[in-house]
């Protein structure tokens, strides 16, 4: 049962979002991360938890300097602005041919810096929809909507195509991507890749592609970037409750730019339920809580991995899992700029098949009205969850990981009016909920309830 004068207000965990948000950019290892860091290590003190502390975690630090992208042909000579990839190797000046690729003439790009155009997916939600186990949708505001992923088809592997082709350098184009921006911080795997790659707005790939339908192109690009291996932290807290069994909470603390829904929003349903439970006695918490803040998610989810390898024996008790990302805005671009839907972004609720975690987790959506709401196993779109709780699952532990994709997530647009403040309290009421039907279930009982 919720105590609900317990629960934080929408507008308390908004302003501890507000508060990471104007740090600045939070990637692993930058300033407004270990601010990050020793700010989530003073808020669990503070609520109360017991035994905080910072576990270290090895990782590898990415810090862009400079770019340019100077483009030369027909005697004409001009700049394109773009964003360097994430961990690629970086180049005094590359100078070579700019060739388009094409996938079926791959060879044309060897020994050139390829083009590369990669679009969103825009899948209608109708079609995710079919993946799920079970859906919450009262007003049938999937039926003819599109979901404006955050990835193209080929997710993190943007450059391999073209590495394999033997090409030189990347730039790939963001077309048809909403804002015409080109600030993608992907892939965010933490690969160092052996090209140098940038990527161009999807306006000034058409001016690139213009250029080489009128012939040929040369270009020489440019990257400046630091690597260098660095010590970060997660930041971890526990409550005792009504046994030694485990029900573990996290998300993760960096995130690619400032980032108020990546994962700002985290964080702070994070503190949200450090926070109710600290004031719940002992006895009512259905088992030991451990509070879990990774770092590196955006470096291949590192403190994610670390944690899943130094905590193998909690692991083995853990009842529960629950992991909490994004609380989003919807955005649509139909109008030719990004504008709010008014919906929140699709919530996605992975959750292991076990019949009694499932039916507490369609209860808690359906108690706190989350409409626009998946059921999803976590093998929906690969071998685990599309989360920063992901190494859970493949260490065979029971999870509910919540999560929404919207396409700004690894973008500078991912600004303070992005977060859906209205889902900020169901949603924490909905955790409420689902670590409440843990009560009186073993770690042992709840996997063997878990279908293949």
């Amino acid at each position: 049962m919720i105590e609900a004068n317990l629960v934080p207000s929408e507008q308390q965990i908004f302003e501890w979002i507000e508060r990471v948000y104007a740090q600045g950019v939070r990637r692993p290892g930058y300033p407004a991360d270990r601010w990050a860091e020793q700010h989530c290590l003073e808020a669990f003190k503070s609520f109360g938890l017991d035994n905080v502390r910072h576990e270290p975690v090895e990782l590898p630090y990415w810090e862009p300097k400079a770019s340019s992208l100077r483009i030369e042909t027909g005697g004409e000579s001009l700049e394109i602005a773009g964003f360097p990839l994430p961990h690629c190797t970086p180049s005094d000046g590359l100078d070579a041919p700019l060739v388009a690729f094409d996938e079926e003439n791959p060879g044309a790009v060897k020994d050139a810096i390829a083009l590369v155009d990669l679009p969103l997916n825009r899948p209608p939600h109708a079609v995710l929809a079919r993946l799920a186990t079970s859906i919450y949708d009262p007003k049938d505001t999937f039926a003819e909507s599109l979901h404006i992923l955050p990835f193209s088809r080929l997710m993190q592997a943007v450059m391999e195509p073209a590495m394999e082709a033997g090409a030189l350098g990347f730039v790939g184009m963001l077309s048809a991507y909403p804002g015409d921006s080109c600030d993608y911080y992907v892939p965010y795997d933490a690969v160092e890749r052996p090209i140098p790659g940038l990527w161009v707005s999807g306006s000034d790939g058409a001016r690139l592609t213009s250029l080489l339908e009128q012939g040929a192109v040369r270009a020489r690009l440019a990257i400046d970037a630091e690597r260098e291996s660095i010590t970060t932290y997660n930041v971890v807290g526990e409550l005792p409750g009504a046994d030694e069994e485990l029900v573990i909470i996290g998300s993760h603390h960096d995130g690619p730019w400032s980032s108020a829904v990546e994962d700002g929003s985290g964080i702070s349903l994070v503190f949200a339920q450090a926070a109710y439970w600290t004031q719940v006695p002992a006895m009512y918490r259905p088992h030991r809580l451990m509070f879990l803040l990774n770092s590196g998610h955006m470096a291949g989810g590192a403190g994610l991995h670390a944690f899943v390898k130094d905590h193998a024996g909690d692991l083995e008790r853990t009842v529960l899992e629950l992991h909490l990302e994004h609380a989003a805005s919807e955005f649509s671009d139909e109008s030719g700029t990004p504008a709010p839907t008014g919906h929140p972004e699709a919530r996605w609720w992975f959750t292991s098949r076990a019949p009694r975690l499932e039916a507490a987790v369609q209860q808690a959506i359906e108690s706190e009205k989350l409409d626009r709401s998946l059921i999803l196993p976590p093998t929906a779109f690969g071998p685990a969850p599309t989360t920063d709780g992901a190494a859970f699952h493949l260490a065979g532990v029971p999870l509910v990981n919540f999560l929404t994709a919207p396409y700004y997530l690894f973008d500078s647009q991912d600004t303070l009016d992005k977060v859906h403040r209205p889902s900020l309290v169901p949603v924490t009421r909905a955790a409420i909920r689902i670590i409440d039907s843990t009560a009186g279930t073993s770690a042992q009982a709840m996997r063997a309830a878990v279908q293949a």
